[in-house]
């Protein structure tokens, strides 16, 4: 059920803040906007909560029923009809894949289920992970091919697609399309932490976001990132984990190794147009590691802070 609360602005009675906020993803939704006070936020809450809801019915590994889980099962070879948006989003991913040297890869389905990540089972699977030990990473075309004048994906290798590392951003930006479709010229949208802003403030300012400190043991700050017509997204190795062995293992796969990741950098956030972009490049600058992502971000001109787990901080902002 989404939720709607109403503050009165600083810019005065003509622009009201309205927070709405729903269930997606594992986690909600949410939605900061101004508009006008005779503005009805009933149909926009509904508008938002559909377009989250069509998101996670297309491209979700935790449904069954899914469109991406359809893909999932389908003979190898066998051509599977798939939604134009999870088309898009599948299309994106393999360019990000083949620009980011295959750091971002949207093939270790198989890697994230084994160790208790993604749909299915939620603790580490021995035999499974026995199982995908030294598999070759994804590498399409070889294995996933994609045919967007018919609609339609094939895998063409057992591998499980899984779009954690960017649906949610992809959700964000339907997100913001609802809203820009509402006519709404301010506001910030979210899922988690991932963001994407319109506009400025009514006063001017720029939407500030916090970037939180990457330590499991407390909630702290970092810094602080202005947003204006851009959207954000982090990626790290520090909430999410399970443990094997007594240690912590990230949510994060390494398509190098077949493993969790253990690199250098323990968080990365990515500034950028859209939040699909984002979303995606936070997770391979954060495989990448220090040196190598500091230079693939200033070589394809990305706008990313990146956190050592020595706690040094390098920022191409």
């Amino acid at each position: 059920m989404s939720k709607t609360s109403i503050e009165p602005s600083a810019a005065g009675p003509a622009s009201v803040r309205r927070v709405l906020s729903g269930p997606a993803m594992g986690a909600r939704w949410s939605a900061i906007v101004y508009a006008p006070q005779a503005f009805d936020t009933a149909d926009l809450a509904q508008a938002l909560a559909d377009a989250v809801e069509e998101v996670e019915s297309q491209m979700s590994s935790w449904r069954p029923d899914s469109d991406l889980e359809r893909l999932n099962r389908a003979p190898i070879g066998e051509w599977c009809a798939i939604p134009p948006r999870l088309l898009m989003v599948l299309e994106r991913a393999l360019t990000i894949g083949r620009l980011s040297e295959g750091a971002f890869d949207v093939g270790v389905g198989d890697l994230v289920r084994a160790y208790g990540f993604g749909g299915g089972r939620r603790t580490p699977d021995a035999a499974r992970i026995a199982e995908t030990a030294g598999r070759a990473s994804f590498v399409p075309p070889k294995t996933l091919e994609l045919d967007p004048v018919g609609g339609r994906a094939r895998r063409l290798a057992p591998l499980t697609v899984d779009l954690a590392g960017i649906a949610k951003g992809y959700g964000v930006d339907r997100l913001a399309e609802v809203a820009i479709g509402f006519g709404l010229a301010a506001f910030l949208v979210g899922i988690d932490g991932e963001l994407r802003a319109r506009g400025t403030k009514p006063d001017g300012r720029p939407w500030a976001i916090a970037q939180e400190r990457p330590d499991r043991a407390i909630r702290d700050v970092l810094g602080v990132i202005d947003l204006t017509d851009a959207a954000v997204a982090t990626s790290g190795t520090y909430r999410h984990v399970v443990e094997i062995d007594g240690e912590p293992r990230s949510h994060t796969m390494d398509p190098a190794t077949g493993r969790p990741l253990r690199g250098d950098l323990v968080q990365v956030s990515v500034v950028a147009p859209d939040c699909t972009s984002a979303d995606a490049w936070a997770t391979a600058l954060l495989v990448m590691g220090r040196d190598r992502g500091l230079a693939f971000a200033r070589r394809l001109g990305l706008s990313a802070i990146l956190v050592g787990a020595d706690g040094a901080t390098q920022s191409t902002l």
